[in-house]
C-alpha cells in the first residue's frame, strides 16, 4: 500500500488519532424572551431557552454544541451533565464516540425523574464531542457522517394560533422574502373545518412552488385528522405530522396513513431509535423527524437514520437546524431543516454569529471543521443565566 502525504503529515495524522482525551466539561445557560406568546394546538411558549455545552480536551480543542428548549429544566440538567456524565467521561478519548455515549447513557435511567432530562443531557454531550472530533479531524460533520449532499433545504415552523406574526399571508410573505423552501404549519388546535380553511390561505398566499408540512402536535382524535387531511388533500401537503393524541398514536398514526393520500410524519416524541423502529414496523409512519437534541444526540439520531432506510421510511429532524442541516445533508434519505421565525427563535439568528447562506431555499453548509458555527459571545452574556451549584 502506499503511503500519502510527507513523512511530516503522516506522523502529524498518527498524533491527531491517536487520542483526544476529555478533560472536561462546560455548561452554559441562555434564556431569552419572546416578543410576544407562541401557541400551538395545545401548548405556549413565551421564551426560547438552551443548554450551551463544552466538552475540553487535553489537545486544546474544544467541542461545542446547543441543544435543548427546555425552559426551567436546565439547572437539572446541567446538574446531570455536571454530577454524572462528566466523572465518567473524564480521561476517556473523545474519538471513541460510541463509548462515550454508552458511558453517559445511565444518566437516562433514574425512574423518578423525566426521562427528557438525561437524554437532552446526553445529547448535549454527546453534540459536543462529535464538534470537536470533527475539529481535530478538520472535517464538517455532514461530510464526517455521510457526506450524501452539502446543502439541505430550510423550511419555516409557523402558523401559530392568534397569529402573533401578522396575517397568514404576511407571514408567508416573510419567509419568502427570506428565501425559505417551505413552511411547516400548525394545525390541531381547532376544528378540521377552521385548520383547513387556514391551510388554503397558505397555499394561496405561497403559490404553487412552496413546500407545505402541517404539524398537528398531537392535536386531533383520529376521525378529526382524517377529515382534516381529506379537506385539505387537493392542498399539494408534502406530510401530515404527529396528526393524533400520543396513547395510542403507533395504532392510530397506522389508522391515518392507510385512509389518507398525504404522507405521516411522526418520531420528535420518541425517546429512542427502538420507538422510532416500532413505528416503523407497524407502517405508522412515512417520515421520522427524530430530534437528536432531545432524545441523546447525532449518536442516537443516526442509529434511527440507519433503521428508517432499512424500512424505506424518510428522515427529518424536529428543529434545531445547526445540529439537523449536518444530519440530514449527510443522509441519502434527508429531507428538510427546520427554523423559526426570528421572533420564535431568536438563537438560530443571534446566538449563531456565522453565515448561513441560503440558495434556491437551500441552506449551504461550509467545510468549517465539526459543526461549523461561531456562537456569538456578547449575545450569550447578556442572556446567560445562573445555572446554581
Amino acid at each position: 500500500m502506499t503511503s500519502v502525504g510527507t513523512p511530516v503529515e503522516q506522523r502529524d495524522a498518527r498524533a491527531q488519532l491517536a487520542g483526544l482525551t476529555i478533560t472536561g466539561i462546560e455548561v452554559v445557560g441562555v434564556r431569552a424572551p419572546l416578543p410576544r406568546e407562541f401557541r400551538g394546538s395545545y401548548y405556549r411558549m413565551t421564551h426560547r431557552a438552551t443548554l450551551i455545552t463544552r466538552v475540553r480536551t487535553a489537545d486544546g480543542i474544544t467541542g461545542e454544541a446547543y441543544v435543548g428548549d427546555e425552559d426551567g429544566a436546565l439547572a437539572a440538567i446541567a446538574a446531570i451533565i455536571k454530577r454524572e456524565i462528566e466523572p465518567k467521561l473524564l480521561g476517556e478519548d473523545a474519538f471513541a464516540t460510541e463509548r462515550c455515549w454508552q458511558l453517559a447513557y445511565p444518566a437516562t435511567f433514574d425512574i423518578l425523574r423525566d426521562r427528557r432530562l438525561g437524554l437532552v443531557a446526553l445529547a448535549g454531550v454527546d453534540s459536543a464531542i462529535w464538534d470537536a472530533v470533527g475539529k481535530a479531524l478538520g472535517m464538517p460533520l455532514h461530510r464526517l457522517w455521510g457526506g450524501y449532499r452539502r446543502e439541505v433545504e430550510l423550511m419555516a415552523i409557523g402558523g401559530y394560533y392568534g397569529e402573533p406574526l401578522g396575517s397568514i399571508a404576511d407571514e408567508i410573505a416573510f419567509y419568502r422574502e427570506r428565501g425559505l423552501a417551505g413552511v411547516k404549519f400548525k394545525v390541531g388546535g381547532a376544528t378540521p373545518e377552521v385548520d383547513a380553511k387556514r391551510l388554503a390561505l397558505v397555499r394561496e398566499a405561497a403559490g404553487d412552488d412552496f413546500i407545505i408540512t402541517v404539524d398537528a402536535n398531537q392535536g386531533y382524535e383520529v376521525a378529526e385528522a382524517l377529515e382534516f387531511a381529506w379537506r385539505v388533500e387537493d392542498l399539494d401537503i408534502r406530510w401530515f405530522e404527529e396528526p393524533v393524541r400520543w396513547h395510542n398514536d403507533r395504532r392510530s398514526l397506522r389508522d391515518v396513513r392507510t385512509r389518507c393520500r398525504i404522507p405521516i410524519a411522526a418520531g420528535q416524541s420518541e425517546h429512542s431509535p427502538s420507538g422510532c423502529r416500532d413505528l416503523m414496523e407497524a407502517g405508522a409512519i412515512d417520515v421520522c423527524n427524530f430530534d437528536a437534541s432531545w432524545s441523546g444526540g447525532p449518536t442516537a439520531w443516526r442509529r434511527a437514520a440507519a433503521v428508517a432506510l432499512a424500512y424505506d421510511v424518510e428522515m427529518g429532524h424536529h428543529e434545531e437546524p445547526h445540529l439537523a442541516a449536518h444530519l440530514l445533508a449527510s443522509q441519502p434519505h434527508g429531507t428538510f431543516a427546520e427554523c423559526f421565525h426570528p421572533d420564535r427563535d431568536p438563537f438560530w439568528w443571534h446566538l449563531i454569529e456565522s453565515e448561513r447562506p441560503l440558495v434556491d431555499g437551500k441552506l449551504q453548509l461550509s467545510d468549517a471543521p465539526g459543526l461549523g458555527w461561531r456562537l456569538d459571545e456578547d449575545y450569550v452574556g447578556r442572556h446567560r443565566i445562573d445555572l446554581g451549584g
